[in-house]
């Protein structure tokens, strides 16, 4: 699985708000206005998000004091990283309110979290040889 774009949050966000402005201006003369429940349910996505996300780093690297030393489960983590891409991609969708930036950011942070480092001593530069 690779990484989330943020081109491609871009034009989610794009498509949907296009979509959304040609399907309210048939349907109805004048906008509605919009709930405000929504908003601090975005905000709280999104928190939520991050915190998840700051407590998988400091576990998938290895710092002592969050939570002890313990690593993470791997299916914890590919569920964090689906999490993470659904969120990327609702809050994209959604992004024309308030909070929806908010939650594509912490939805990005916590799919960054989930990356595993490089082992000690491997040089990056340097590509692998194909197997023969």
């Amino acid at each position: 699985m690779k990484p989330t774009r943020p081109s491609t949050l871009a034009t989610v966000a794009v498509v949907f708000a296009l979509a959304a402005w040609l399907l309210l201006h048939l349907i109805y003369q004048r906008l509605p206005p919009l709930p405000w429940t929504g908003a601090p349910a975005l905000l709280l996505a999104a928190a939520l998000e991050t915190w998840t996300g700051r407590d998988l780093r400091a576990r998938i690297t290895g710092r002592r004091g969050v939570n002890g030393t313990k690593p993470p489960d791997p299916l914890f983590v590919s569920r964090m990283v689906a999490l993470a891409k659904a969120s990327s991609l609702v809050a994209a969708a959604v992004g024309g309110l308030a909070a929806g930036v908010l939650l594509a950011c912490a939805a990005l942070y916590l799919e960054f979290c989930c990356r595993v480092p490089d082992p000690p001593g491997r040089d990056q530069d340097a590509e692998t040889p194909p197997l023969r």
